[in-house]
């Protein structure tokens, strides 16, 4: 039996590169970027008044011009409209193209306007009231770097470049599979010993998170149907993401089947509680088995703590820090394991994250799943927990 941080250790060795394919921007969101965003163009690409106004050659202010005939309107989107006097201004609006004649924009609450001529009525500054081109990027400057998740800005950013076609990673082909003759189908009336099945539809919705889309499969405590069923799955598909059968019962079958049909067992049964006798394994062409225990709340608790960060490290996606809460009571264990508690997130006045315990009866109970928000990892060989003690936590629920 390993610890928690071994087994880290030995599922983060098997990270992979699913490749890259191109979709449209407007499919983009949520997915990992792939690639750098660089601007087209100076960004803006051209000088452009912040204010609507009007814009003056500032040489004919410094000697004294107070009030500038308007030599014309221009509009956001037109060619830029030179003055051929110093002396004249263009009453010109925000966003519009300025013209190199003029260099200082005024805006619309500091002039007066009779009879076509413009009066200044604040002292200026040089260069006011003017974004400047490239003053934001350089064109060929990254906008936005690799390996983050695409959110409505970047699709916005992507759009502004001409970036219709974005380079994203491609994502890993799952299958989840359930195991168990008591399990029934959630549209049935179970047998009074019987349940429905929940841990596969529970792991497909968090996959969903990350745009995955993962085929489901059940099976029953069949040896030769597992053992069939295993054998397409790990031709077809780059995970397996099991729920059941990986423990001491005697329909159990999952590690003998895996032996024989040469899936390497990497680890088995891990120094932690829940989710204790977690199996992780792979074949020859690098296709990963994740077996959880069959209690929901293990299957739960093994696939925030193992899978996911697998999955992002896999992407390469950037800003994964471990989170770390302050205790806010008193917890005592009875095994010298490495305890994932149900915690409720808040925040004190410091601004700090704030982690309370919930207690449950075990890890079939995953009835507090719904109203906590994380799980708190306390340290392996250590029975007392304090208030006040800062402790690693894995968050399921924002």
């Amino acid at each position: 039996m390993i610890t928690v941080q071994q087994a880290e250790d030995i599922i983060f060795s098997q990270m992979q590169d699913f490749g890259v394919e191109y979709i449209a921007y407007d499919y983009a969101l949520g997915r990992v970027l792939a690639e750098n965003l660089t601007a087209d163009r100076d960004l803006p690409p051209f000088d452009r008044p912040t204010v609507d106004g009007i814009a003056i050659c500032y040489a004919a202010y410094e000697k004294g011009v107070r009030s500038f005939p308007i030599k014309a309107v221009q509009s956001a989107g037109e060619a830029s409209i030179p003055v051929d006097l110093e002396t004249e201004c263009i009453e010109i609006m925000t966003g519009a193209a300025l013209d190199g004649s003029v260099d200082t924009v005024i805006r619309y609450e500091d002039i007066t306007i009779h009879n076509g001529m413009a009066t200044v009525t604040i002292d200026l500054k040089k260069g006011q009231n003017i974004h400047l081109k490239g003053r934001d990027k350089k064109e060929g400057e990254i906008l936005v770097q690799a390996n983050q998740i695409i959110t409505p800005a970047i699709i916005g950013i992507a759009s502004s470049i001409g970036k219709t076609s974005i380079a994203v990673k491609k994502l890993p082909r799952i299958i989840i599979i359930s195991t168990g003759d008591e399990m029934v189908s959630p549209e049935s009336i179970p047998s009074p010993y019987q349940l429905r099945r929940s841990n596969g539809i529970t792991i497909q919705s968090v996959l969903k998170k990350y745009h995955i889309e993962a085929d489901t499969l059940h099976l029953n405590d069949d040896y030769e149907e597992i053992k069939k069923e295993i054998y397409r799955c790990i031709h077809e598909y780059d995970v397996l993401l099991m729920s059941g059968g990986v423990s001491m019962g005697k329909f159990d079958y999952l590690p003998q089947v895996c032996e024989e049909l040469g899936i390497e067992k990497l680890f088995h049964k891990i120094k932690q509680r829940p989710g204790k006798p977690f199996w992780f394994g792979k074949n020859d062409a690098q296709k990963l088995v994740f077996a959880f225990p069959g209690n929901p709340v293990s299957v739960f608790m093994c696939l925030h703590r193992y899978f996911i960060p697998w999955l992002k490290k896999s992407l390469e996606i950037s800003g994964n820090s471990p989170q770390f809460a302050v205790l806010q009571n008193d917890i005592e264990v009875p095994f010298p394991l490495q305890y994932f508690v149900q915690v409720k997130l808040g925040t004190n006045q410091l601004g700090q994250l704030i982690a309370e315990s919930v207690h449950t009866n075990g890890s079939g109970d995953f009835s507090h799943l719904a109203d906590t928000n994380a799980f708190m990892e306390l340290p392996l060989e250590q029975n007392s927990f304090k208030k006040g003690e800062v402790y690693k936590i894995w968050k399921y629920n924002d």
